[in-house]
């Protein structure tokens, strides 16, 4: 279902995909209560969801993981794939009119889950999703995650997201070191994601290796465009699954 009509400049359009009706309108229904919300769209199910992401261009998705059809896994990495493929190309076009023209981010999707160890979130993770909750999340801990993903970042929460990167990623074959694209660091971009990996922000790694915030910023964007990766958690993401970090360890000393 979608809702017609676009958004006011400045509001935040979402997108709720359940399969369970009862819990869309409750999601729907407290994010309708705040003024920089504007529900856009609701979905039964992943197929239905990428319809509606593709029509609504929404900027954050809250998206169940357990549905019957395409679950959230699959239309997670769908919707991020076709916005990586609007991306390619609207830099294409710029290339050939030698414009600058504004990046428009793609929509940021938010796992919804019973369980916080659940190895369907770690795949959603793995194929692009920018964080989760818990179903049971408060009405504030909710509005505040959206604000978040929706302004570009991830909703990495250090304990309950490395718990359950690492629990699912130590199951994982590793790839071979050879296939692995953690090469092309530089040793300062692969030590600054051992510490992202390790729940560090950015102002404490900054304090660890005695550098600005501006560099540490840097590097965090040097690594995420060397590994094809969209935010901090797919960059926890790879730096388990690539054996870079040892789940159960740390940030590096």
């Amino acid at each position: 279902m979608t809702a017609p009509g676009p958004a006011e400049p400045g509001v935040i359009k979402v997108v709720v995909v359940d399969d369970h009706e009862v819990v869309r309108a409750g999601f729907a229904g407290l994010l309708a209560t705040q003024p920089d919300f504007r529900v856009v769209g609701t979905a039964a199910d992943g197929a239905e969801a990428v319809r509606v992401c593709a029509a609504e261009q929404p900027d954050v998705v809250l998206m169940d993981v357990r549905m019957p059809g395409m679950d959230g896994i699959e239309a997670t990495g769908r919707i991020v794939a076709g916005q990586e493929q609007r991306d390619q190309r609207r830099d294409q076009h710029r290339d050939q009119h030698r414009q600058q023209q504004p990046s428009a981010d793609g929509p940021r999707i938010l796992i919804l889950t019973t369980f916080d160890l659940d190895e369907h979130v770690y795949d959603a993770l793995a194929a692009g999703a920018s964080g989760f909750l818990l179903k049971d999340v408060t009405a504030e801990r909710l509005f505040d995650a959206v604000r978040v993903v929706a302004s570009g970042e991830a909703l990495l929460a250090p304990t309950v997201t490395r718990r359950l990167i690492g629990e699912f990623a130590r199951m994982r074959p590793k790839p071979a070191a050879t296939a692995t694209p953690m090469a092309a660091l530089t040793p300062r971009e692969t030590e600054v994601l051992r510490l992202i990996a390790g729940g560090m922000s950015n102002p404490e790694i900054a304090g660890r290796l005695l550098v600005s915030e501006e560099t540490v910023k840097t590097h965090v964007s040097r690594v995420l465009a060397k590994l094809g990766l969209r935010d901090r958690t797919q960059a926890v993401v790879a730096a388990y699954e690539s054996g870079l970090v040892v789940p159960g360890t740390g940030p590096a000393s």
